[in-house]
């Protein structure tokens, strides 16, 4: 494909819709492969799926394999889902939650995310999804972002207090967030605090693709 060829030279911009949830949508040729960008910030694919990787690569590839429910809050273009199941060799089942239809129509179209089998794609917000899940999961992937912005809920303490209590034991969330200033480093520090280290363990990986920093917490108890 010729695009994909150019692409290693500079980016080529196929597709870009305007959204009222996230704003503006763009699909690019980069580095001979498919990105899914918003406006400031890169959705799917390229330096967000290498982070991702980074993280499931933290907790073992053997564990991921070991597991039978994940749920990931925040699909978007569904590159975390192409690394567990074309990468990691995944098998059990995926529940992804995302609050913009039109970002799953993209992900369709662009990155044949509906030919995943063992994928249930539910089209909700995260917050009113956590609360009324009857499942649990033996890991649940936070990436949800709005371009640059991640809402506040995400941070509040009854938000990640239920989050935890959808762990089976030994389970594991993978949270992604973005540092910009000194500001979101206070509020990251403040949210690991909160964790209940009587039961569960958390660490940082700090400063991955330069602004990203993940959050892993495994329920040890």
């Amino acid at each position: 494909m010729i695009q994909k060829l150019f692409s290693y030279l500079y980016p080529i911009k196929i597709f870009k819709k305007k959204s009222a949830r996230s704003k503006v949508i763009e699909v690019t040729w980069a580095n001979g492969e498919l990105v899914l960008d918003s406006e400031n910030t890169n959705y799917s694919y390229g330096s967000l799926q290498r982070i991702l990787r980074y993280g499931l690569r933290n907790i073992g590839y053997e564990k991921v394999l070991e597991m039978e429910h994940i749920l990931v809050l925040g699909v978007a273009g569904g590159s975390v889902i192409k690394t567990l199941v074309d990468e990691i060799n995944y098998k059990g089942k995926i529940t992804g939650v995302e609050i913009d239809p039109e970002m799953i129509q993209i992900a369709n179209q662009y990155f044949n995310l509906n030919e995943i089998k063992q994928l249930e794609i539910i089209i909700d917000d995260a917050f009113e999804f956590v609360l009324k899940t009857k499942d649990r999961y033996d890991l649940i992937i936070i990436d949800i972002f709005e371009d640059t912005n991640m809402p506040n809920f995400l941070f509040e303490k009854f938000f990640s207090e239920r989050v935890c209590f959808l762990l089976k034991d030994q389970g594991f969330i993978l949270f992604n967030t973005m540092i910009l200033d000194e500001a979101h480093n206070i509020r990251n520090r403040k949210y690991i605090t909160e964790i209940n280290a009587q039961l569960f363990t958390s660490k940082m990986l700090p400063r991955i693709e330069v602004h990203n920093e993940l959050i892993i917490i495994e329920k040890v108890a």
